[in-house]
């Protein structure tokens, strides 16, 4: 014979699934989404973007973190402010703004990067500018790497006008990574 629980044992029973969901819950990590972006190339900048904007259609966080040549891209080519003359150097040779960037294979003697925007023009593709303002107005958050932007010369003043944007130290894309869901390297 079965015997019903006891209010006493039906509250224990509560009790200990809800200490166990509230336990799965703390150890699930946040609905959000990491992105490490590394490379300086645009084919890969576009693909960081794309995923970013695919998650923000699912609700999802989306923090970005831009370390060494992908700093680039987020260089205005209408700043320049004074610099030191190691730190022009690192300027002329990196990319001045996303407009710039070479792409991963196929450069064909710097004409990849305009035959490949045309053809995703025509694809109706969005533009990587596109794509960044897009990101802008969902609220993917952009971290500039501190130590990145130093070796590279780099200072905020010459960076993207961009409503999230910070600059910050790997142990906080670390903090970042910690409370993700997902972590994606590009």
């Amino acid at each position: 014979m079965i015997t019903a629980p006891t209010d006493l044992e039906l509250r224990q029973t509560i009790q200990q699934l809800a200490e166990r969901v509230d336990a799965l819950e703390k150890s699930a990590g946040n609905d959000r989404l990491s992105i490490g972006v590394m490379s300086g190339n645009l084919d890969t900048t576009i693909a960081a973007f794309i995923i970013a904007m695919g998650a923000v259609a699912y609700d999802i966080e989306v923090d970005m973190f831009f370390t060494f040549w992908a700093t680039a891209a987020l260089r205005d080519p209408q700043k320049s402010p004074p610099k030191r003359f190691l730190d022009k150097m690192f300027g002329w040779m990196l990319p001045r703004s996303s407009h710039a960037l070479p792409l991963s294979k196929m450069q064909m003697a710097g004409m990849g990067p305009k035959m490949i925007r045309s053809v995703m023009k025509s694809h109706g593709v969005k533009s990587l500018e596109q794509l960044m303002k897009e990101a802008a107005e969902f609220g993917v958050r952009i971290h500039v790497c501190e130590m990145s932007m130093s070796v590279m010369g780099l200072k905020e003043e010459e960076m993207i006008d961009y409503p999230n944007i910070d600059y910050v130290g790997v142990g906080s894309f670390i903090q970042m990574i910690s409370e993700s869901k997902q972590v994606i390297f590009l």
